[in-house]
């Protein structure tokens, strides 16, 4: 199996990815295709002591960075790092695709250059995340501000079905993350999408999951406009930062504490493992005719190890081709009145 690695995505490029990806070929036996400036790639692993003799390398000399449009990825910067592995997986010169950069740049690279799997309409970035019980998803977390209700039931399906296959839930609850569980609750739109889900067969759909209620692990998978998701996302990254920099703060307070903290040591490093995002890798693009996965911008080597491993399981296990196969068609608009 072969992972295109965009060698140049990200806060921590190319470092960090290149370190990640070679621990990720390591442990998991993958063959890395990686894509970037060649010399600057060169150049870095004999200054970080990296063997990438293993490694094929595509040359692109240019970068999407944070400032750039995202159809920078399309048009200006069509020899970008993101672009150049974009169309190698497009063309089927590997089977998956990691990048740590741009998120916008990303989506609408994925949709224009790898392109939706037919009947699609969007594709939506899928996190998983974890909760005081288990894993669930969140999707859509920010690939489409204005949707459809038809589009949250492909969310829904594309979602359970990556949570089957990949975290093993046999009938993943589908919640719709509204203000309330009542069914009255929410915008015409939310009720829209719930009288929609409701009515799809291809998802155990429970109804509306109150946000307050999501780290509770109510459902396994969340379903969202994109601006409420990525509202829902970032919240829940930065309550778990400030929980962790308080938890900190509070056990290095004193030598009582800090002797406090000796004696709970196992239970505080099973908790941070728990709310650890590096072992979920990165966020799927689903929808894709090919799995491409966005790393978090910030990831250090471990988190991008755990990504590649995440695009190896999304090929192993068929994810693509499950969605295909469990795709619920998208109904014609009625016409409108005159």
């Amino acid at each position: 199996m072969k992972i295109i690695v965009d060698a140049f995505g990200g806060d921590h490029a190319p470092d960090e990815i290149l370190a990640g990806s070679l621990a990720a070929a390591k442990a998991y036996g993958v063959q890395l295709l990686l894509v970037g400036d060649e010399e600057a790639i060169k150049a870095r692993a004999a200054a970080l002591n990296m063997d990438i003799s293993g490694c094929e390398i595509a040359h692109a000399p240019s970068v999407i960075t944070m400032e750039d449009e995202p159809k920078a990825v399309l048009k200006q910067k069509h020899d970008s790092s993101m672009t150049v592995g974009l169309t190698l997986l497009a063309d089927g010169k590997g089977d998956a695709f990691v990048s740590a950069g741009s998120t916008g740049a990303l989506v609408m690279g994925g949709t224009f250059i790898v392109k939706r799997i037919k009947g699609i309409k969007r594709c939506a970035i899928a996190s998983v995340l974890p909760s005081d019980k288990t894993p669930f998803m969140l999707i859509d977390c920010g690939a489409n501000v204005v949707c459809e209700p038809q589009f949250l039931c492909q969310f829904a399906v594309m979602g359970s079905i990556y949570m089957n296959r990949i975290l093993d839930v046999a009938s993943p609850r589908v919640g719709l993350a509204n203000i309330g569980v009542e069914e009255t609750k929410g915008t015409p739109f939310v009720r829209d999408c719930y009288d929609a889900l409701r009515q799809e067969k291809a998802i155990h759909f429970i109804g509306n999951a109150e946000v307050r209620d999501i780290p509770a692990g109510v459902c396994d998978v969340v379903v969202a406009d994109g601006f409420t998701g990525n509202v829902i996302l970032k919240m829940y990254e930065g309550v778990a930062g400030m929980l962790n920099k308080n938890i900190k703060a509070l056990f290095k307070k004193n030598a009582l504490t800090m002797l406090g903290a000796l004696c709970v040591k196992g239970g505080l490093d099973e908790f941070r493992k728990k709310m650890d995002y590096k072992q979920y890798g990165g966020a799927p693009l689903l929808g894709l005719q090919a799995p491409v996965i966005k790393a978090h911008g910030s990831s250090d080597a471990r988190a991008f190890q755990h990504a590649i491993r995440q695009a190896k399981e999304c090929v192993e296990k068929s994810v693509v081709d499950e969605i295909i196969r469990n795709l619920p068609p998208i109904e014609p608009a009625a016409p409108k009145e005159s």
